[in-house]
Order: C-alpha cells, then structure tokens, then sequence
C-alpha cells in the first residue's frame, strides 16, 4: 500500500507541481492537467469542457524569443497584440477579444497566474509583462471562456504560468545575445537537487538593455527569479521570489505623418516608466490519503510604477482678436483646426473684456508625473477528492480565497512657464501683446519636443489611497457518467469592497473617496462526449464577473471628466461587468504525431465599462471618464492542428473574431468626420458597429526543420486582417472626406484614416548544437520588411508634420508602427548537468 500511495503522489505532484502543469504520465498518451489555479490531482485533458492552448518547456526552447509573450503572439490561436506602448516588454495582448494590457484605461478581460499567483495589478486590473520573468517560465496554458473557477477578470479566458525548478532544470546555463537596435541581453542560471532528494533549488538572473527602434526609446530589464522546494511522499512545498527592476521608454501612439520615411519618429517624449517589484510566493501541496489532496499558496507582492510623460497640454486655450465668438464680447477661444490664427494669452488675469486667462491655459507644454505604490497580499486553499459518487468516477474540488490590495495614487502636472510680463492682456483689435505662437517663443525641445522651460512650481492633481478586498469561494465536480459521457459543473462566489480615500478633497463634491461592494455568483456547466481516446466533442457555458477598480471609480463622473491615465475626478458607482459565454468544440489527433483542434463560441459581456471622452470642455480630447456601456458582444471561431513528418515540426490556426457592440452609444471624437460640429463632436455607436482595434482574421504557421540532428531552422508567419482605429466605433468615418475636422493633403495635412490595413509579417529563427553544452542562435523579424501598424487613433495635434508647434491643432490618425527588419545572435552555455528538462 504503501509503495502503491508513493507511485500515486509521485505522478501527482509532477503533474500538478505548479499551476495547470500538463505533464505526460505512463502512457505517455495522455495529458493530464489541473482544472483549478492551484495545484490538483488533475483530469485527463480529453474530458475537459474547454479548448486548452498548451505551450511546454520544448516549445519554448525551440523559439529563441526576447519574452513569452512572443511565443503568445506568434503561436496561440486567438491571440492579437499591439504595442501601444510603444515598447516590447509592455504589449497589449488580446484573447478573443478581451485585453490583458499595462496601460490603464483599457477594458481588462484576462486574468494572468504566475504558480497559482494572480498577477492582475489592483489599481486597474493591468498587467505588467515585463515584472514576469520570461526566462524562468517552464510552460503556460491558454484557458478560454469565462471560467469562473479562475477568479475576478476571467471574462474572455486565463493565461496560467507555471516557473521552473531545480529538479527539472539540473546544472548552470550562461547566455548572451546582441543584435539590431543596441539590444544586449545576458542570462546566468543554476539548479540542482540536494543529494537524498528532499531539496530542490533554482536561480535566475537576466539583463537586457536596447536603444529601442524608434527614437528617444531606451529600456533596461532586469530581472530575478528564485525558487527553493521540498517534498517527500505526500508533501511538497515551494517558496518563490520574484524581483524586477526596469526602466521603459516608449513613445507609443504618433501622427502617420510625422513617422518619416523610416518609421520611428514620436510625437512628444519622455514617456518612460519604471516599474519595481518584490514577489514572494509559498505553495504546497500535501496527500491525505491516495485520494483527497490539499494544496494552497499564499503570497505577498510589493511594487511600484513612476512615470514621466511629456505632452502637449490639453487644456491649453488662445483666444484670437477681433473675432465675434463663444464669449459674446469679441474674443473667442480657438484652438481649434478651424481658426489657425495667432492667439494672445495673459496667465496673470483678465482682458478687457472679462475673458479670464488660467497657467493651464497659457501652457502649450506639460510635464506630467505619477507614482503608484502597491502592497497586495492572499492566501488560497483547497481541497481535491478523487473519489467515486453513486457508483461514478468523480473528481470534487472545492476552496476559498481571501485577497488584500492597497494602492496609493499620486499624480502631478509641471506647466509650461509663460511669462506673464511679456504675454499682454487681450484687447479687442489690439495685438501688440506677445504672439505664443511666435518662433521667440520656446516650449518644446527640438526634435525630441521635450517640453522645456517648465514652471517651478509642481502641482498635485491626485493624491488617492486605494483598498480592495475580495474573498471567494469556489468548487468544481467532474463526474464521468460512463466512458463516454462526462459533467463538469462549477460555481464561484466573489465578495469585493474597494475603498477610495481622496487627501486632497476628503468629501464633498470632487472628492474620490468612496466605499463600493460587489456581490456574485457566477456559475459554469460543460458537457464532453469522448467517443474514442482521441476525440472528443464539448460544450460549455460559463459566467464570471469583473469588480470596477479604484482607477474607474475614482474617475466616474460625467460632469468632472480626468485626463487618463493621469488624474481623476469624483466617483459616482459604477455596476460590475459580467460576462456569459457559449462554447462549443471538437478535438482530436491522429496518432501522436497529428493534433488538431475546432472551437466556436459566443462571449456577451453586460455592464461592460469603457473610457468615455468627455462632452463639458469641447476642446478637451483627452479628458473624460469611465462609464457603463451596456453590452458588447465577442464571437468566433479557432481552428488549430500540429505534428511532425519526418523531421518537419508545424504549427498552424486560424482565427475569426466578431467584436462588436451590442447596445448602442454616444461617443465623443472631434476628428471623426460623422462628428458633426465643433461644439459637438458626437459620434452614434450603433448595436453591430465593430469595436476597434481588434482584426477580424488571423492567422498563425510555425514551421521548424531539423537539417541535421544538432542543426534546426525555423520561421513564424502571422497575419491579421484590417482594424477600425479608436474614435471611430461608429465605423462610419471616412477618411476621403475633407472636413475643417479632418484635413485631406490639399490643405497641408495629412487624412485621417479609420481603418488600417491587414498585414503580414515573417520571422526566421535557428539554433545549432556545437556540443559540449556550446549552442549557438540567432533570429531575424520582419525579413520582408512590411511596413504595418498594430494599432491607431483619431486624434488631434498641435504640431506640423515636420515637428514644429503650430497655429492650431489638427485632426490626424496616430497610429503605433510595426517594427522593421532586425536579427539577433546568441550563444548559450550548459554545465552541471541538465539546465532543461528532456
């Protein structure tokens, strides 16, 4: 009995030692996974309710990549990313539809679990790509749907992490890389096992400095990874710490026009962000008997995010002499395309003719700050019963989990500084006062439009203090009716408080402070139909929900619109999205060689949240604020098959993503040319219009050849349909259209597209076994040098498309361009034994 419950527990910790882990037991046929975030007993995959994307060690080392989240992009059907960073270790990455993103302000759907550790940041539910570290990470699973077992903000599917060990990564590894664009990355690694067994061990550390592609975009990553295990015949506990100091520049979003020949150029900079953090993660997982296991975590996390992002200020206004307007006195304001004349500003006081002047509006240049500190804290528990019920094989899981998380908010704005003794006051048919537009005047850098000679004096906008609580519990049963048939049923109940303490304004009108509770059960039930060992047929339908975070509830109000992500307003309640999916699939292989895959599915999202530009200043095109929309609708289709012939590897899926809205709305885009007038600029968003930014086709082809057995070369085709840009939801804009919004290149500037374009990239890759633990890589991006954008905007700018400041803003796409040819090489030394498992 005894060497009986040891074989047990072997096989089941080596398959459920980390989160989702997928390892092969003795039939070598059969792959067995955990259902849960935490680690289980498992369930054989072809039982699973659920189109589950599995990426293993192998497949990551066969990919020489800079992160994982390329091997995301470049492999996982459903899958899209932009870099509306601007940067590579900060993408937007999309599933079906859904967003797992840094940038605050985008609608969130993926929750993201490194070991059982969900990694969502409190403040907005964003996710940091480059604070996980990509060298340690040992596989991943792609979960679809609204699985509610995977917590808060599994609307569209989870992303679940597994790191490495000692035990399967035995003996030191030391890498180097170097390539296109100044890019130099070093990487120095050790694991082992202590000599009876009991102890396992695993240390990282990776460097990476670029000067980036586009100009003005330098990153430096660094990160630490480490893990120390024990275990015995029932038990195995690991204790891991994660640590990231980086410092990203990216200048993300850029008029067309002012890219150049070559693609790189920026709109304004700096735009850099560091990020900071100390994770420290305990798991465990211990057998009861051969058929009940407990297994937990608890974790504690510490980061901090600082940026500094230069901009022209929106709240800049001019007013224009002799001109008959909004004030009814003879002043009117006008920075705005349809009057490019020179304005006059006194940031002192008043004209003549009571026209009041502010700093913020006689400052073309801002410089705006932000410091967020984050203490998060959890533990999560649960128990697994493999036990038969009513005569049926049936596997009970059932847990809670308690999450803590504190935030602290604070944002600051430095003007521009406008002499106030050389700005004269306006007077009707008067301009002897100082033109600020004029050429003596400086307020931005040279070619880098820096904003320069800024104000001493350094305002708070935001001092906001955060505090959200979320306890859950949960259970899952998979009940096998007979060899063919099998039930899975799940349900979660999530209780979430957010708390907002605002110190500059404590209560009253403006004030951010609020306390705000959301309650739900969310319920999921699959059905699977196994009629041999290599097919399977499923369906499954499955809610889960999304609790408003302190970003969208400190900035909620329609009448006291924030400029996003860098300040808020006050916080009326918003409603807790939900989102319900249909999903229905088919899988099976042929031989182990021959695996193919078809899932279709519908996700209906209710009280979808989104950020809303602002109707109260009409000359605000960055302010708004965050509202519930009503509903918006994500359906599709995935198709996937893989194998070998011979010594050929490959890869291939297809997807189709449907987004759209499922109510209609009003939106705000001045530059959009359906927008009406000025003092408008409202768009109609139609139920059926498309969302933006998400291609309708794609497609994915890894092909990987082995010359000989030390020699392989492989290549990565990915190719995305067309996309709507953002501000024109109503998909009705056109771009060949010459408006005073929206000028054609007959007037000078450039056209305002809605749409960008499909494109197609191609990627090269190969690795050489010299022996003696010597390997050497290299790999090249874009070998055809596509010119393509991953995402856009309609939006507005106060400079030419030569980069000088000028009259008066102009409506323009800014869009975020794909990278252009690079390559890297690198070599890779092994010793001590076997630094990856086999």
């Amino acid at each position: 009995m005894k060497l009986k419950l040891s074989l047990i527990v072997a096989l089941a910790l080596a398959s459920s030692a980390s989160l989702g882990a997928a390892e092969k037991l003795a039939t070598g046929t059969i792959n067995v996974i955990s259902t849960t975030p935490l680690p289980s007993i498992g369930l054989p995959l072809n039982i699973i309710p659920a189109n589950i994307q599995i990426f293993e060690s192998k497949d990551l080392r066969n990919q020489p990549g800079v992160t994982f989240a390329d091997q995301l992009m470049n492999n996982a059907q459903g899958i899209t990313f932009n870099e509306i960073q601007g940067n590579p270790w900060q993408p937007d990455v999309s599933f079906r539809g859904f967003s797992a993103s840094p940038l605050a302000g985008t609608p969130q759907g993926m929750s993201v679990y490194v070991d059982g550790v969900r990694v969502n940041e409190a403040f907005g539910d964003t996710v940091h790509w480059d604070l996980i570290p990509n060298f340690a990470i040992q596989g991943m699973q792609v979960v679809p749907g609204s699985n509610p077992v995977y917590g808060l903000n599994t609307l569209g599917g989870a992303l679940a992490l597994q790191t490495k060990d000692g035990r399967s990564n035995q003996g030191a590894a030391l890498e180097a890389e170097a390539g296109s664009w100044g890019r130099k990355r070093t990487l120095a690694q050790f694991g082992g096992v202590s000599k009876d067994g009991s102890v396992d061990y695993f240390l990282g550390a990776q460097h990476t400095t670029e000067d980036g592609w586009r100009k003005y975009s330098p990153s430096h990553i660094n990160q630490t990874f480490g893990k120390i295990g024990w275990q015995n015949e029932k038990t195995k506990l690991n204790l891991s710490y994660i640590g990231a100091y980086n410092n990203m520049t990216g200048n993300g979003l850029t008029p067309i026009d002012m890219l150049g020949g070559d693609r790189d150029g920026i709109h304004t900079t700096p735009d850099q962000t560091k990020n900071y953090l100390n994770h420290f993660a305990l798991n465990g997982a211990h057998w009861i008997n051969n058929e009940v296991m407990i297994s937990g975590n608890a974790y504690h996390r510490t980061s901090n995010r600082n940026t500094l992002n230069g901009d022209a200020n929106d709240d800049f206004k001019t007013y224009v002499a002799g001109a008959t307007g909004s004030d009814g006195a003879g002043g009117v304001e006008v920075n705005d395309r349809d009057n490019p004349l020179s304005g006059f500003c006194n940031p002192d006081g008043q004209d003549t003719l009571g026209n009041s002047y502010t700093k913020e509006s006689c400052a073309p240049g801002i410089m705006n700050r932000s410091r967020l500190k984050s203490r998060n804290l959890g533990f999560n528990i649960q128990a697994a019963f493999n036990q038969d019920l009513l005569g049926k094989k049936n596997q009970l899981i059932a847990g809670l989990g308690y999450d803590v998380q504190r935030t602290k908010f604070i944002q600051t704005e430095q003007l521009g500084n406008v002499d106030a003794g050389t700005a004269s006051p306006y007077v009707a048919g008067d301009q002897s006062g100082t033109n600020i537009f004029s050429t003596g005047n400086s307020y931005f850098a040279s070619g880098t439009r820096r904003p320069i000679n800024l104000d001493d004096e350094i305002e708070t906008e935001v001092n906001l203090s955060g505090k959200s609580k979320t306890a859950s519990l949960f259970a899952t049963d998979t009940m096998s009716l007979n060899q063919f048939w099998h039930v899975t049923a799940s349900a979660r109940y999530n209780h979430t408080t957010v708390k907002n303490r605002d110190a500059l304004t404590p209560s009253g009108v403006g004030s951010l402070s609020g306390d705000h509770g959301f309650n739900r059960v969310n319920p999921s039930l699959g059905l699977t139909f196994t009629p041999t060992e290599t097919l399977s047929v499923f369906g499954s339908y499955s809610e889960s929900n999304r609790a408003p975070t302190s970003i969208e509830l400190g900035c909620a109000d329609p009448a006291q619109p924030c400029k996003l992500p860098n300040a808020m307003a006050a916080d009326p309640p918003l409603n807790q999205v939900v989102a319900k999916t249909y999903d229905f699939g088919v899988r099976g292989k042929v031989a182990d060689n021959l695996k193919w895959n078809a899932s279709v599915y519908r996700t209906m999202n209710h009280d979808d949240i989104h950020f809303i530009n602002s109707t109260v200043n009409a000359y605000s095109g960055a302010l708004g604020y965050f509202d519930n929309i009503g509903r918006t609708k994500r359906q599709g289709l995935d198709l996937g098959l893989s194998g070998s012939v011979d010594k050929l590897f490959f890869r291939a899926g297809y997807s189709f993503i449907s987004a759209k809205y499922d109510s209609d709305l009003e939106l705000v885009n001045e530059v959009n040319s359906t927008s009406g007038a000025i003092d408008d600029g409202v768009i109609n968003v139609r139920k059926g219009n498309y969302l933006a930014g998400i291609p309708k086709h794609q497609f994915k082809l890894r092909l990987q050849y082995s010359i000989t057995p030390q020699w392989s070369v492989g290549s990565n085709v990915i190719a995305y349909s067309d996309q709507f840009v953002q501000g024109n939801e109503n998909n009705a804009h056109n771009s060949n259209t010459t408006t005073s919004d929206c000028n054609d290149p007959g007037d000078g500037h450039a056209k305002c597209i809605g749409k960008l374009n499909g494109y197609t990239v191609v990627n090269l890759d190969t690795q050489y076994n010299l022996g003696q633990g010597w390997n050497v890589f290299a790999k090249a991006i874009n070998i055809f040098n596509k010119d393509y954008y991953t995402g856009g905007r309609l939006a507005e700018t106060m400079f030419s498309p030569a980069g000088s400041w000028g009259l008066a803003d102009r409506g323009v796409t800014a869009v975020v361009p794909g990278a252009p040819p690079a390559a890297w090489v690198g070599v890779r030394y092994e010793f001590g034994g076997a630094p990856e498992a086999k």
